[in-house]
């Protein structure tokens, strides 16, 4: 099994948080081959695709609400926004469902383009905006509201309170929203925003996310290969004496419970402990 497979079994195994990377990286991917200025070593997005403040523009592409929190401006961009995601969906993971987490990226992304749409026009700002730093602080703040004291490691710092590393990130968008990078500092708290009324709202008995669960189910849907039921031909014997048939043993398939081992090894060690076989065989069963 090749890099490609090895990156396929990764996607289907990978739950929600790792498929969104994946979904990111792919597309900054493509984006420096179609829309990346080699000269001017800066990237061209196309107001089809980044977030315009102008309401015109936006109303025209409302498609944009959601593609510009998955295009990025440069590698670094990029790189830290996937390490905080993936640092911030694992904790979401902790307390939430992966269909949960999608949907919160998703609808935080577009609150957080309308509150920035919004305050540009009122500005008389015209610069476009591009990145899934929203989302990803709507993440780590819905993490943080649920349970503000969860402890936390980082590198060269030590043991921490989950508050303490939120509350650093929002002061600094507070501190630099007017110096530089404006509408990402806004878009930022919006998104920070969205995060913490979808939890208080989720404390209520009211899940925003479920809409967006929906929606993502039946787009799946439409790609996901229907399953073939086998035909069987029946001949009737109407002189034939009916005997009921002796029911089956009930046991698992053989298959079936190499896969379960599999998974539940997955789920203790991580998917870098398969062997090279169980990586065939999980990949050929897959298909």
């Amino acid at each position: 099994m090749g890099l490609f497979d090895d990156l396929k079994l990764e996607y289907k195994l990978g739950g929600a948080t790792q498929q969104l990377i994946f979904w990111n990286i792919g597309i900054f991917i493509v984006s420096i081959i179609l829309f990346y200025n080699f000269k001017g070593a800066s990237f061209s997005y196309p107001d089809w695709l980044a977030l315009s403040p102008d309401p015109l523009i936006v109303l025209s592409h409302p498609w944009t609400l959601v593609t510009y929190a998955f295009l990025h401006s440069g590698f670094m961009h990029i790189l830290f926004n996937m390490l905080m995601l993936n640092f911030s969906g694992m904790l979401f993971l902790t307390y939430f469902k992966e269909k949960q987490l999608l949907g919160l990226y998703f609808l935080s992304a577009i609150f957080a383009g309308l509150v920035f749409c919004l305050s540009f026009f009122l500005l008389g700002y015209h610069s476009s905006i591009v990145g899934a730093s929203a989302a990803i602080i709507s993440i780590l703040v819905a993490a943080t509201t649920y349970n503000p004291r969860m402890p936390i490691r980082l590198l060269l710092i030590g043991r921490i309170q989950l508050w303490h590393l939120t509350a650093v990130l929002l002061v600094l968008d507070l501190m630099y929203i007017l110096v530089e990078n404006t509408g990402g500092h806004i878009s930022h708290l919006a998104g920070a925003f969205f995060g913490f009324i979808y939890i208080v709202l989720l404390r209520r008995g009211i899940d925003l996310s479920k809409g967006v669960t929906v929606v993502t189910d039946w787009v799946m849907g439409l790609f996901r290969p229907a399953k073939k039921t086998p035909f069987k031909k029946v001949h009737r014997n109407s002189n034939r004496r009916i005997v009921p048939e002796t029911p089956k043993s009930s046991g698992k398939d053989p298959k079936q419970q190499q896969i379960d081992e599999i998974l539940d090894k997955i789920s203790k060690s991580g998917y870098d402990s398969l062997t090279q076989q169980e990586k065939d065989f999980l990949f050929n069963a897959s298909k």
